[in-house]
Formats: C-alpha cells, sequence, structure tokens
C-alpha cells in the first residue's frame, strides 16, 4: 500500500445510509427472533415488536443529535471520549466491539441454516439439535471471509452494492410475509391457545430483548457519518429507519403467528415454549412442514440466505470503523487507522474479519443461535446507554448544538429503556457479556495504559454492576428472589438514579 496521505471519502447519500440501516437491521434478527420471541409472549409479540420500535424510537433521537454534532466515523464510540473521558469511552467504545463482533458470525451461521435446507440429507450442514456440524462451521468461516470483499473496495462501492442488493432483499423479505399471510393463514393461533397474550406483560417484556437485536441499524449510520455526502442528513437517516424497519417486523410477526401449523411442525397446538427449539430458520422449517407453495418456500430459502449475508457484511463494515475510531482514541495500536488505496481501514477490516471468522468455529457448538443474540444484546445495550447520558452531559457543558430540542425529556427515557432491555435479557447473558467487557477492558487498559479520567467513569462501572446484580437476583436471573415486575421497577429506579450521577460525573472543562 502506498504511504500517501488519505483520508476518508465522503461518497454515501441519504438513500444509501437508509437503505444500509433497514436493510442491515432486517436480517437474522426478524427471521429467528420471532420464534424464540413467541415461545415467551406467545401472539403478543406483534405488541413486543411495537414496543421495541417505541424505545428503540427514543434512543435514534439521542444519536441523531450526537452524530449531527460529532459526524466520525465510528462515532458512537467516541461520544463518551468528550463527555466523560478516557476510561469510560474505553469501555464504551469496547461494549460497541463486542456487540458488533458477535453479529457478522451469528448472520454467517443463519447463512448455513438456510443452506442446510438445500444440503441435508446428503451434506448436514446443522444437525437436527440445531447445532452447526464440523461442515457446518467451516462453511460459515467461508461466508465471514466472503464479506470482506464489499468491504475492501471504497465506501462508494459499499453504498451502491449495498443499495442494489438491499432494494432486492426487502421487495423479497416483503413479499415472503405477505406469501405466508395469504397462503399459510390460520387465525385460530391468535386467540385459541391461550388468548392473545398467554404469558401476560411479563411474556410481552421478556420477549422485547430478542426483538432489540433487531433493531440494530440506526447503530450502524453513525459509524459511517464521517463518509456521508452531507452529514446533515443523518437525522433523516436514522428516524426514516427506526420506522422502516418497525413496519416490516410487525408485518413479519403478525406473518409468522398467523402461519404456525401445530401438527406439521409437531407439536402440541398452543404449546408456545416449544417454537424457541425449532431446529433451523423458523420460516423456513414452517414453509417445508406446511407444504407451502413451491414458490414460497423457495423465496423464504432466498431470504433465509441473501438476508443474513447482506446483514452480515454490513456490521462487519461497521465493525471495522468502530475499530478505526478506537485507534483513534489510542485504545488499539495505530495501525487499524491504515488505509488502503481505496480509503478504507485495511487493517481494521483484516482484524475483524479474522476474529469474526474464529467466533464462527468457536461459536458453532452453542446449542442455539439465540444465546448469541442475547450476549450481543447486553454487550449492544450496555454501549446505548451511555449516548442519553453523554448527550445531556455535553449539553450542559456548552458543546452541543441541539437539533432535537427536550433532550432533557427523551434523553432519560432512552437511558431507562436500555437498561430494561440490559436486564430483560437476564442471565447468564449479562454476565458473560460484562465479563467479556471487563476482561478486554483491563487488558487493553494496561496495554495502552489508560487510566486518565478514571473518576468519571465510576458512575458508568456502578451502573453495569447494578445491573448485574439485579440480574442475578431477578426472576430472569439465577435466584429468582424478585418477581419480574418488581425487578423491573427496581431496574427504572436505578436508570433514573444512574442518569443523574452520570451527567454530573461528566467533564468538568
Amino acid at each position: 500500500m502506498s504511504r500517501e496521505k488519505r483520508e476518508l471519502r465522503k461518497e454515501l447519500s441519504l438513500l444509501n445510509l437508509v437503505v444500509i440501516g433497514i436493510v442491515g437491521a432486517v436480517g437474522t434478527g426478524v427471521l429467528f427472533s420471532s420464534a424464540g420471541m413467541a415461545a415467551s409472549a406467545g401472539p403478543a409479540i406483534i405488541i413486543s415488536w411495537i414496543l421495541g420500535g417505541i424505545f428503540y424510537f427514543f434512543i435514534g433521537l439521542t444519536y441523531v443529535v450526537l452524530s449531527l454534532n460529532y459526524p466520525e466515523a465510528g462515532g458512537p464510540a467516541r461520544y463518551m471520549l468528550y463527555s466523560h473521558g478516557r476510561v469510560a469511552n474505553m469501555l464504551n467504545a469496547f461494549s460497541s466491539l463486542i456487540w458488533y463482533i458477535f453479529i457478522p458470525p451469528i448472520e454467517a451461521i443463519a447463512v448455513v441454516y438456510g443452506l442446510n435446507s438445500l444440503t441435508s440429507p446428503h451434506l448436514v450442514l446443522v444437525n437436527s439439535a440445531g447445532i452447526p456440524t464440523t461442515y457446518g462451521a467451516l462453511l460459515g468461516i467461508l461466508i465471514t471471509l466472503l464479506f470482506v470483499p464489499f468491504n475492501y473496495y471504497s465506501v462508494k462501492f459499499f453504498g451502491q452494492s449495498t443499495t442494489g442488493l438491499g432494494i432486492i432483499k426487502l421487495a423479497l423479505y416483503i413479499a415472503v410475509a405477505i406469501g405466508f399471510l395469504a397462503l399459510l393463514y390460520h387465525p385460530q393461533n391468535f386467540t385459541a391457545y391461550g388468548g392473545f397474550a398467554p404469558f401476560g406483560f411479563a411474556g410481552i417484556f421478556s420477549a422485547i430483548p430478542l426483538a432489540m437485536f433487531a433493531f440494530g441499524g440506526i447503530r450502524v449510520i453513525p459509524d459511517y457519518a464521517e463518509e456521508t455526502k452531507d452529514y446533515k442528513v443523518l437525522d433523516k437517516a436514522i428516524i426514516w429507519t427506526v420506522v422502516g424497519q418497525t413496519l416490516i417486523y410487525i408485518l413479519f410477526a403478525v406473518a409468522f403467528v398467523a402461519s404456525i401449523d401445530w401438527k406439521g411442525l409437531g407439536y402440541t397446538p398452543g404449546s408456545w415454549t416449544s417454537l424457541s427449539s425449532i431446529s433451523g430458520n423458523p420460516f423456513i422449517v414452517i414453509a417445508n412442514t406446511s407444504k407451502a407453495p413451491f414458490a414460497l418456500i423457495l423465496l423464504t430459502l432466498i431470504i433465509g440466505i441473501i438476508g443474513p449475508f447482506v446483514t452480515g457484511y454490513i456490521y462487519m463494515g461497521g465493525g471495522m470503523r468502530v475499530l478505526f475510531a478506537m485507534a483513534r482514541s489510542k485504545y488499539v495500536t495505530e495501525k487499524m487507522q491504515e488505509l488502503n488505496v481505496y480509503s478504507v481501514p485495511f487493517w481494521a477490516l483484516v482484524v475483524f474479519a479474522v476474529v469474526s471468522a474464529l467466533l464462527v468455529y468457536l461459536s458453532a457448538p452453542v446449542p442455539t443461535i439465540y444465546g448469541l443474540i442475547s450476549d450481543a444484546v447486553v454487550a449492544g445495550y450496555i454501549s446505548f446507554a451511555a449516548a442519553p447520558v453523554a448527550l445531556v452531559a455535553l449539553k450542559r457543558q456548552g458543546k452541543i448544538k441541539e437539533y432535537i430540542p427536550y433532550s432533557e425529556i427523551y434523553a432519560p427515557i432512552a437511558f431507562i429503556v436500555s437498561s430494561l432491555i440490559i436486564y430483560w435479557s437476564g442471565w447468564p447473558s449479562v454476565p458473560y457479556a460484562v465479563a467479556l467487557l471487563a476482561v478486554i477492558s483491563i487488558i487493553f487498559s494496561i496495554i495502552y495504559k489508560v487510566k486518565e479520567n478514571f473518576k468519571n467513569s465510576l458512575w458508568y462501572i456502578g451502573y453495569i454492576a447494578a445491573l448485574l446484580i439485579m440480574t442475578y437476583i431477578g426472576s430472569v436471573g439465577a435466584l429468582d428472589i424478585v418477581n419480574f415486575y418488581v425487578g423491573s421497577a427496581i431496574v427504572v429506579i436505578i436508570g433514573i438514579i444512574f442518569y443523574f450521577i452520570g451527567i454530573y460525573s461528566r467533564l468538568k472543562e
């Protein structure tokens, strides 16, 4: 590579950003989460998706204001640097990185699930328990490496290819959802088996964390802020993405519930908890067991393969920009900032791809894909929770222009919502994610001597610890001492307390 000075190119349009946001979100989450959510909430997953969209809207507003004020590559991994200093921002940056590092492996494994429907029984990629075989794991590694070319060339190539593939992908997804509603409709599923909400509000709220994995699209948009032709379109891109993906998720929720053929699946009618044990992509399984028309089965197979693939390479692009931002903040080697001839962070891409491929192989033996999704959600929302506090802290420092007014109203709501999503993700996902974050942060803080502003990070450390304790003692955790509703109420109080402590702990200069 040439040693000439290079900079990131500003080549993404509003259309590119919206498609990247929606297409990046609509992937494995909507295909797999629907079954896992129905196991907790029954038909009321429709309400879970709606609430997820409302929750995410408040989080989205904080990212609108922050990204417009700090339009940087991997920006969300740097916002707290300005508000709370080096240590707090390091914790937040590694939370973001863990969120991103899980997603390409999840999407690669989801593609393997789809391909297994074509290769079985001659070549089994996923066994009857839903666990990828050695062949499946190796194919997952290959798929992960295929994400690389989409991110190696210029961001303009990335934007154009994603826009083209993304529009096709969305059209196919909508066609499949409508096909399920039109051809596999079982109206009794909405009311006959325990009613619309057989597990009550506890079930509705417990299902939300799986939905929130799918609501990840807006997180990618600020990561490309520095490569956008006009960063002032970021607000439209983020809001349109939230609205667009929510509508698609509601459509798929209705389609999933309506299409369940209990006899075809081999389950007792109304056995909602059994749905999380579906081996493979739930929509592909339902299409096959319901004897759907060949055209619908074919379309479902196509989205089961193409959908996660496109999402996987989009998130690889976002993740490598987080690494790029972390190099700017001096948390990782400066080589992560080096750009290739196409002005793309080359070594960040290489490292991210290699680690993702390794995780595919290591995570292949997990019992189901849902465990990986829950772990990613916890890490992601530990990161999301920092944004509202950083926003108001920066506002009080006089460092921010409030493009969307009333941040003092929507910011605490976004913080509390993020706290609840972490709590509802339950045990052992919370301790797994927190332990991983702690180990990585300690190692890199020692290597790169990150110790500045430690005092300003204590609120964030205390906040994470408080949620970890609540997850341990709550009904979602190991001890089940506190019931679901009381535990959730306590988490709201914890959120309110740490929100104000976090703002008070901001840098004074």
